[in-house]
């Protein structure tokens, strides 16, 4: 042991010992800018890759005839009404327009011999305007973009026999995003814009070359983006300039050869479908979408084209790539579709059967959801839940919304009330001022319902599938600690289009980087949606710890669009309660006099309203187009509803006051679920007191007492006092300068403040006119002064005075301060209307109240419920939150007191410090140059209330929405007709919100889902104040048994009941439906 030696074999190398020749380091610069120019337009096109593209291309006769018919008066006319008409010839290099017209051509196409043998042949179509491919039957095949993207259209096999084909382009004289002029897509649309057919060619594609192209472009991305200090970025730069020195032009050996070189990098299966078989885990799953905007910069019925251009170009590239998925929301679109274009629809079934198309979402739009009532979000996923189980079998389990302008705080609870326990957007990525911290979180509702969010790292819904999409999907996921593994949406998106076949082919090459060179996050495709949230599911239930997040998801940007088309959210609340009230009436109608329940009208109202509550048309930022078809669309609402609503009257014996029949007594139409009592004006001068519980209030008339119960004087010039038993109110220059609450003894408004002051903001965003103000507008607060004060009404029952204000030389206000005569134990109100004649630009007009309240939180009513804000600024998350969304209304209160600022259709708020202010009116000029431009009427009332925050100010809130309603009764109504056959009673926070038929109830079925035998009532209660709250239904309806269901209306839970009494008990904000099974 020891000391052996041992002959060490001598290595045999080729190392020179002399140097040959000189050799420099890489400047990575330029030959990073080097690749680009390989594969780029531009000066070295016609010597570069692009110049080996094609195998040849022909146009023009006799290869492409062209005819064209032109439909009239910006009609969209169908395949067969257009292909009657005789067409005439046309050419490539041909104007067609105006902005929306429609041109229909008739192309005959014959493949030259030469080309007919040839790998793959495409028509390229581009005319940089949207179209349609239709076969020569009538079958729409393939949607065109225009302007260079998606202008292919591969041609049939059958083209290749040298004889003539003939297919239709309908051409839609509009682009992705509209007709805005110039390059500002958002500017209100040239209503004369006029396109040039520009290419109508055969195309023999190289398709060698065409993936080299996708090949070199990916990676040379790894070779401008990866790290410059890891090897696989240097790897990168290598292998792409291999690549460019192995081309030779016209040799197609050297294209085969760069192909191979590629290999390196992206492995030997990055062209085909089997890159996504390698068995190793993926950190992204990418996922197809395409983003219809139900309407935005194009009407409803250019949406309904765009549906079908998008759905048919997925359907053929799902049939072209095995491993892709595509997922769409809105059962609106799939409702047009299938009416509109049957034979696109049945080839969208046939891939959701096999599962590679996906719908997702659960609603009826992506709708907004700030603005919309709490039913209205209930009816979203009502229709939309029940579409999609009609028509394809199966419910969705994710809520996809990923454009909306903000969360309300309750949709966790409503999406799980729903079936869906899952939540995909991205939009809050686009905050202005801070950035949300979570990627993966849940997100737990007002009730302490949760689901589980996924918020794409992308930060995109319509991602290019670029490598750095697919980079930015671990680089920017924020929850990393928790799951790495993120979803990636990507396609086209918006205008619509979805996924082309260069994404597709690109996100191969970048699962083919991963599993060979590594460092790129391993992409999957394959797996839906709900595969992806499966798994984030399956880990929450073993242990994987999610981080939380309470609350609403508030959006630090587009605050305008509480305001924005103030037209529109007054339509949206009297649609809202004019759908309550009929639901309610005829429910009873049907169950004790034998009305038909008018399920399909209701649906069809209530289709029309949920279409009005997409995310850009109820906010207000579409363009005036989308307005006029919204006013439209309302106006039948409005006329089928007061057609119902004249049946319900018949069948309760009562008819309008106006209207024709024999005089008798007054009676006052209620469809709210408590007791009221209010004063209702008669004419004349005269008032009738309605009182009472039922649908039907006895109306007394008003007694004039000695002393007067309500008074107006004025006191001094210019100076008017209003005074009942409750409240005095002070007007002075238009403005209140105090209300003073004598039950209380206390001093409403804050010392020297002025309510009721009218202010406007100069209203200058940064760049979304329609969607933003910015914090800065705050800085341009201007009062508005009023002219003289005059007394406009001095009635025993109700005083009021009038002031009108001058906004400019061309706008207006008149406004009404009125005070009402008080009851014994109802609190009293100021209620003020304003008629404004508005006709600003980029203004913001407001109205104020400085109150004599302190607290670091106001609250604001939204769907089901209160949500607490800050009043102060004391961190940029507060501050971000100077414009905030409620409902009915908003209130301060401290401890033992508090103001409650109630409003009729508006939405938009804010209050700091003790400033309450209500948005009233903006002028934004784009995308609608003439948003909310001309006459308006809005109510709003100051409720002071004794107590903190409760249901009076829930439910005079209610009341001051749902004025009572005087009709005529005969002499002989049956007393039973004042008495509500379903009451609550209990803990005043519980409201019967709604009261309607059981969707699938054998009399009222429209018989898209299985019928359930006997009649049902539907009870939607919830809590409004945040406490648990107990209450008692009593019915004398002949109930036989009590079940607790979802909003989808599944028996749950059976609940107990005896003598007509149904006990029940309610979490914080919790909303819960009752089926009364008769």
């Amino acid at each position: 042991m020891g000391g052996e030696t041992f002959e060490v074999p001598k290595l045999k190398s080729s190392y020179p010992k002399l140097s040959d020749h000189p050799v420099g380091q890489w400047i990575p610069k330029i030959y990073k800018d080097r690749i680009a120019s390989f594969y780029g337009g531009g000066q070295y096109e016609s010597k570069n890759l692009r110049a080996m593209l094609t195998e040849g291309v022909v146009s023009g006769h006799p290869h492409i005839q062209l005819s064209v018919w032109d439909a009239p008066d910006l009609s969209r006319p169908t395949f067969k009404e257009a292909t009657r008409h005789e067409f005439k010839p046309t050419s490539v290099g041909d104007w067609f327009g105006p902005s929306w017209s429609t041109h229909w051509f008739k192309a005959q196409i014959t493949v030259p011999s030469d080309l007919c043998k040839k790998d793959h042949l495409e028509l390229h179509w581009d005319a940089n305007n949207e179209g349609m491919v239709w076969s020569e039957d009538g079958n729409p095949l393939q949607g065109l973009t225009g302007g260079g993207e998606r202008v292919e259209w591969i041609l049939p096999e059958k083209f290749r026999d040298g004889k003539e084909h003939i297919i239709y382009v309908e051409m839609a004289c509009n682009g992705m995003f509209g007709n805005a002029p110039g390059g500002d897509s958002i500017q209100p649309p040239d209503p004369n814009k006029y396109f040039q057919l520009g290419k109508a060619e055969i195309v023999a594609v190289n398709v060698e070359a065409r993936h080299l192209y996708i090949d070199i472009w990916e990676i040379g991305d790894a070779a401008r983006e990866f790290p410059t200090d890891s090897w696989e970025q240097h790897k990168a730069l290598k292998v792409a300039n291999q690549i460019i020195d192995a081309f030779d032009l016209g040799n197609q050996d050297s294209i085969i050869q760069g192909r191979k070189i590629a290999q390196e990098y992206l492995g030997k299966h990055a062209s085909s479908a089997k890159v996504y078989k390698s068995g190793n885990e993926p950190l992204v799953y990418a996922i197809g979408n395409c983003h219809i905007d139900t309407c935005w910069l194009w009407p409803w019925a250019e949406t309904k084209r765009k549906v079908a251009r998008s759905w048919s170009s997925q359907c053929n590239l799902l049939e072209q790539y095995p491993e892709h998925r595509f997922t769409a929301s809105q059962a609106q679109q799939y409702k047009w579709l299938k009416q509109d274009y049957p034979y696109v629809f049945d080839r969208v079934k046939e891939k959701i059967k096999k599962g590679t198309f996906q719908p997702i979402g659960g609603s009826w739009v992506e709708h907004d959801t700030n603005l919309p009532s709490g039913e209205s979000l209930v009816r979203q996923f009502l229709y939309g839940q029940r579409f999609f189980e009609s028509n394809f079998g199966e419910r969705c389990r994710t809520f996809w919304l990923p454009d909306t302008f903000g969360y309300s705080a309750q949709l966790p609870q409503l999406c799980q009330l729903a079936g869906m326990s899952r939540f995909f957007t991205q939009k809050l990525s686009w905050n202005n001022i801070n950035k949300f911290p979570h990627t993966t979180f849940n997100w737990v509702s007002l009730d302490g319902s949760q689901v589980v969010c996924h918020m794409a790292p992308s930060e995109t819904y319509t991602a290019e599938a670029n490598f750095g999409d697919v980079r930015r999907s671990v680089t920017q996921h924020k929850s990393m600690d928790q799951d790495p593994i993120s979803l990636l949406a990507f396609g086209k998106g918006d205008g619509g289009g979805g996924p082309t076949w260069e994404h597709l082919e690109k996100l191969r090459r970048c699962r083919g980087m991963a599993d060979t060179v590594g460092l790129l996050p391993r992409v999957h495709m394959g797996d839906s949606v709900e595969d992806f949230f499966d798994k984030l599911q399956q880990k929450a239930s073993t242990g994987t710890d999610f981080v939380t997040w309470y609350g609403e998801l508030y959006f630090e940007l587009h605050r305008g669009t509480y305001t924005t088309q103030a037209n529109s959210k007054r339509n949206n609340r009297k649609s809202e309660i004019m759908l309550r009230d009929i639901e309610l009436l005829a429910t009873l109608a049907s169950i004790k006099s034998g009305y038909k329940y008018p399920k399909k009208d209701i649906d069809d109202m209530w289709e029309a309203v949920l279409l009005c509550q997409f995310h850009d048309c109820l906010p207000g930022s579409s363009i005036e187009m989308c307005y006029d078809d919204n006013d439209e669309l309302y106006a039948e609402v409005f006329k089928t509803g007061e057609r119902i609503l004249k049946e319900l009257q018949n069948v309760l014996g009562v008819h309008d006051v106006s209207g024709p029949g024999v005089k008798g007594t007054l009676v006052a139409l209620n469809t709210l679920p408590w007791h009221r009592r209010e004063i209702v004006p008669i004419g004349d001068h005269q008032a009738g007191v309605a009182c009472g519980e039922g649908n039907l209030l006895s109306v007394k008339t008003f007694k004039v007492a000695e002393t007067p119960e309500v008074t107006v004087e004025e006191v001094r010039s210019g100076v008017f006092v209003l005074q009942n038993d409750q409240l005095r109110v002070q007007v002075e220059n238009g403005i209140i300068s105090s209300l003073y609450d004598r039950k209380a003894e206390r001093e409403v408004i804050a010392k020297g403040g002025k309510a009721n002051q009218l202010v406007v903001f100069d209203d200058k965003p940064l760049y979304w006119q329609a969607w933003d103000v910015e914090v800065y507008h705050l800085d341009s607060r201007k009062e508005l002064s009023s002219s003289a004060t005059k007394i406009a009404k001095s009635d025993a029952h109700q005083v009021s005075v009038m002031t009108e204000t001058k906004i400019s030389d061309k706008s207006w206000v008149k406004t009404y301060i009125s005070l009402s005569a008080a009851f014994k134990g109802q609190q009293s109100y100021v209620e003020m209307h304003s008629e404004v004649e508005w006709q600003e630009s980029m203004k913001f007009l407001k109205v104020e109240f400085p109150v004599d309240i302190r607290n670091t939180e106001a609250s604001y009513e939204t769907q089901f419920g209160i949500i607490r804000r800050p009043t102060h600024y004391n961190t940029s998350w507060d501050m971000a939150k100077f414009e905030v969304c409620c409902h009915k209304f908003a209130d301060l209160s401290e401890h033992g007191y508090g103001v409650s600022i109630l409003n009729d259709s508006k939405y938009g708020f804010a209050t700091c410090g003790n400033l309450m202010r209500l948005s009233l009116l903006r002028a934004p000029k784009a995308p609608d140059a003439h948003a909310d431009m001309g006459r308006h009427h809005m109510r709003w009332a100051i409720l002071p209330h004794q107590g903190d925050l409760g249901s009076t100010t829930v439910r005079t809130a209610f009341n001051f929405n749902n004025p009572l309603k005087l009709v005529q009764s005969p002499e002989t109504l049956d007393a039973s007709a004042f008495s509500n056959p379903i009451k609550l009673i209990g803990d005043s926070s519980l409201i019967l919100d709604t009261v309607k038929r059981g969707e699938d109830d054998e009399d009222v079925s429209r018989g898209e889902l299985p019928k359930r035998k006997g009649k049902s009532v539907i009870l939607r209660i919830y809590d409004s104040l945040g406490g648990k709250s107990r209450g008692t239904i009593q019915t004398t309806l002949d109930v036989k048994r009590v079940w607790k269901t979802n909003v989808l209306e599944d028996d749950e839970e059976e609940i107990k009941f005896a003598e007509g009494k149904i006990d029940i008990t309610l979490r914080p904000f919790e909303v819960a439906t009752f089926r009364l099974q008769l």
